[in-house]
């Protein structure tokens, strides 16, 4: 259990500067861009705060200091996230090109669900099962933040049709909440099969493949696509709802196999390594 603990600091502090990184280098690209969008127009280089030269050696520092955490993992880990630099790098500039940037944000964002393996000793090469189980849970870990920066993005619509910048919201702005429901269906639905690969039992199924089905139905409904502060609200504070729903079920699922409240003859893959 230790091991688990101590593991999930370094994801959880690793997420912060690799996150404080992201941001810096996605400013850098926008600062030409952020003046004109009234949501963005006051961030510190867009406003001149900030020299582009300071911004480029605080994100060099960040850089340095996310290295620093995952030379704690184990080696292997290395070459799983040496290449997500590639996608911090380039995110920012998906929305010239395409409509859907929101996709590579996904992609980008999601990948700790892939280092989480090789992070407790689990060699994805080397075990079909864990690659599977790994590969279900990073494409549902990319549908859930497609879906959270689709209603983000319909914040700036009228900024962004002005500056020429493109989003998911904007192509899809007239049937936004149909897109959305796929969206919550092919991340539950991934996130069970996930489960499903890992011999998970009833509390992942009910605590995190159900309270997602809960949480973000009721964002999708509730949320109010036109109103700015709205949507912000729901950016900030549906994450959190959906995020602990499944972060809940996980825990009581650990604690079941570890304690073996639910007996089973044997795990249908070892995907994930014994807690014990």
């Amino acid at each position: 259990m230790l091991q688990i603990i101590g593991t999930a600091g370094l994801f959880f502090t690793g997420a912060l500067i690799m996150r404080g990184a992201g941001c810096a280098i996605n400013d850098l690209w926008d600062r030409n861009l952020d003046p004109h969008v009234e949501r963005t127009k006051f961030r510190p280089i867009a406003r001149g705060a900030l020299s582009p030269q300071k911004a480029i050696l605080f994100t060099g520092t960040q850089l340095l200091a996310g290295l620093g955490v995952l030379l704690q993992f184990p080696t292997q880990c290395l070459w799983y996230g040496i290449p997500s630099l590639l996608l911090v790098t380039t995110y920012p500039l998906a929305k010239r090109f395409t409509n859907y940037p929101q996709v590579i944000l996904g992609l980008t964002f999601s990948w700790g669900a892939m280092m989480g393996f090789p992070a407790l000793g689990v060699d994805l090469l080397a075990n079909p099962d864990a690659l599977k189980s790994a590969a279900a849970l990073y494409s549902s870990c990319v549908a859930w933040t497609v879906l959270y920066d689709m209603i983000y993005a319909h914040m700036d619509i009228k900024d962004d049709v002005a500056a020429g910048i493109k989003s998911i919201a904007l192509r899809h702005e007239h049937n936004t909440k149909t897109v959305l429901s796929g969206l919550a269906a092919t991340q539950v639905a991934l996130l069970a099969a996930a489960g499903v690969t890992a011999g998970a039992g009833p509390m992942f199924f009910v605590g995190s493949c159900g309270s997602a089905i809960l949480t973000l139905g009721a964002m999708i409904w509730k949320v109010q696509l036109k109103n700015v502060q709205n949507c912000w609200w729901w950016f900030n504070n549906g994450c959190l709802f959906t995020g602990g729903g499944i972060t809940l079920g996980l825990l009581l699922e650990y604690l079941a196999q570890t304690f073996g409240l639910f007996e089973k003859e044997e795990l249908k893959t070892e995907a994930f390594p014994s807690p014990q």
